[in-house]
């Protein structure tokens, strides 16, 4: 048995910077941009990252994350990391608005001190934000509306005043090492007023700093129990605080662990074994889920799940007809997830107590409806295998036990499976949709089986094993034996493509 095979079943189971930004000077796919704000007086430069799968002219759209203290000193770093985790699969694609500054003092800060000179502009420029250069970037690129706010240091101190003046402007904010002492605390002083305000919000809040004193010395601890003690259900927050870490060195850490809480997201499919089945009343069987569990909640009467549902774990047991629906819940609801999976009630297929010796496989090119090779299988066949074709293949394998088999194939979509001339596995998903599993009782004795292989991608191959009634309760010691007949491990001998 191929590896791949057997390795898929063992599995089911920022510094305070003084001056103007320098523009980050070598990227693919930045663009310099401009806008004159009426609300500032002034003209504003920002540099706009696209995705790397952005192109021009195309009805996508993608989340967009706006950079305080952009260029060189933040964007580099923040666009590298934001790369890496897409990916990696953690977070979407994402369009990067670095802001570059002029005077930071100003446009950060809540109030005004008199030992800063220019501070207090932070409300005319979270207006310029929320009117001018979101509006400006919506307009501009291919913005799906949902943005997340990214500040360090000051700029951590106006994220988190933003999220309590003006929390529909963006979806998710990310304060990094925020500067909470700002003005003898004055987050602090507002928080009991605007923190229960959030109710309904329905955004998202990470706040990063660094262990010991100069966690207090950022007057972060305050602000964290102001947040357990008021925060409303609509707003989803998180604090972390990291050891042996710099002011400046924290952002790295902060970002990574920030994108992926603003989004509790993550690529990967649904995964959940067996995906469909028919079954017999009052004899029960575990359905298996592997991977990250945690934000997976389902239903087994065909309804959407909603959070409050039962959560789904590593495994449920059935044993009656159920369509099993799986909600993944994410940060950003655009991005939840569901899959869903029918079992029916009936009764073990009937078996015959002999089954033929041949198999017969039949080689179709693109559309044609004769077949250009075909034959019974006695030995490896040579087959022309061009990108687009299909194989048909008929034959026997024998159930040496009573009771339920899961069978798991993979193949290209359009892909069939039929066993006794019924349709057990359909591959109707797109080409990485993964591995079908079908559960279904059987009796001792042979069974005629058929597949339907229709290969289009060349990144797919056709690989079907089954597991015995008595090797299902292996699954989950992460130890499980693969059974083949000597007519199915002929077939995958000469199949396996």
């Amino acid at each position: 048995m191929k590896s791949s095979i057997l390795l898929f079943v063992i599995f089911i189971t920022s510094m305070r910077v003084l001056g103007q930004d320098t523009v980050r000077s070598v990227y693919n796919g930045n663009k310099i941009d401009s806008i004159y704000s009426g609300i500032l007086q002034q003209e504003r430069v920002i540099q706009v990252f696209t995705p790397q799968d952005y192109k021009p002219g195309s009805d996508k759209k993608y989340d967009v994350l706006y950079v305080l203290d952009g260029g060189n000193w933040n964007t580099g770093l923040i666009n590298n990391i934001q790369r890496y985790q897409e990916n990696e699969g953690n977070v979407p694609p994402t369009i990067v608005v670095s802001v570059l500054g002029i005077d930071r003092n100003k446009d950060l800060t809540p109030t005004h001190q008199d030992d800063w000179p220019t501070s207090g502009g932070g409300t005319k420029f979270l207006h310029f934000l929320r009117d001018e250069l979101i509006p400006h970037i919506n307009k501009n690129y291919p913005s799906n509306g949902d943005n997340t706010l990214w500040g360090h240091s000051l700029g951590g101190l106006f994220v988190i005043n933003a999220l309590l003046q003006e929390p529909g402007t963006f979806k998710s904010y990310v304060a990094v090492d925020p500067s909470l002492w700002w003005d003898h605390g004055y987050i602090s002083s507002i928080a009991p007023e605007k923190i229960p305000a959030l109710a309904g919000s329905n955004t998202t809040l990470f706040i990063s700093g660094r262990t010991g004193r100069e966690a207090e010395g950022m007057k972060i601890p305050g602000f964290e129990s102001q947040l357990t003690k008021l925060a409303p259900a609509g707003l989803k927050w998180k604090v972390i605080l990291y050891p042996d870490e710099t002011h400046s060195s924290i952002r790295l850490k902060s970002t990574y662990d920030g994108l992926r809480f603003s989004f509790g997201w993550n690529k990967s499919n649904i995964d959940f074994h067996p995906g469909n089945g028919l079954i017999v009343k009052g004899q029960p069987f575990q359905v298996w889920s592997f991977g990250d569990t945690t934000n997976l909640h389902y239903t087994l009467d065909g309804t959407p799940p909603t959070p409050s549902s039962p959560s789904l774990g590593n495994q449920v047991q059935l044993e009656d007809a159920a369509t099993l629906t799986v909600t993944q819940f994410t940060n950003r609801p655009r991005y939840n997830k569901s899959k869903s999976g029918v079992f029916k009630i009936g009764t073990p297929l009937k078996a015959a107590a002999k089954g033929k010796p041949d198999t017969h496989y039949a080689y179709y090119e693109e559309d044609a409806l004769k077949p250009k090779q075909e034959g019974i299988v006695k030995e490896k066949l040579t087959l022309p295998l061009k990108n687009n074709y299909t194989l048909v293949v008929d034959g026997w394998m024998e159930a040496k036990e009573a009771g339920y088999h899961i069978f798991v194939f993979n193949a290209d979509p359009g892909s069939k499976l039929f066993l006794n001339k019924q349709e057990l596995i359909l591959c109707n998903g797109t080409h990485n949709e993964g591995t079908y599993t079908y559960i279904v009782p059987l009796q001792k004795g042979f069974y005629p089986y058929k597949i339907e292989y229709r290969h289009k991608n060349a990144d797919i191959g056709l690989k079907l094993t089954y597991l015995a009634p008595s090797t299902l309760q292996l699954v989950n010691a992460g130890t499980v034996p693969f059974y083949s007949s000597a007519l199915l491990e002929k077939l995958i001998t000469i199949f396996t493509l």
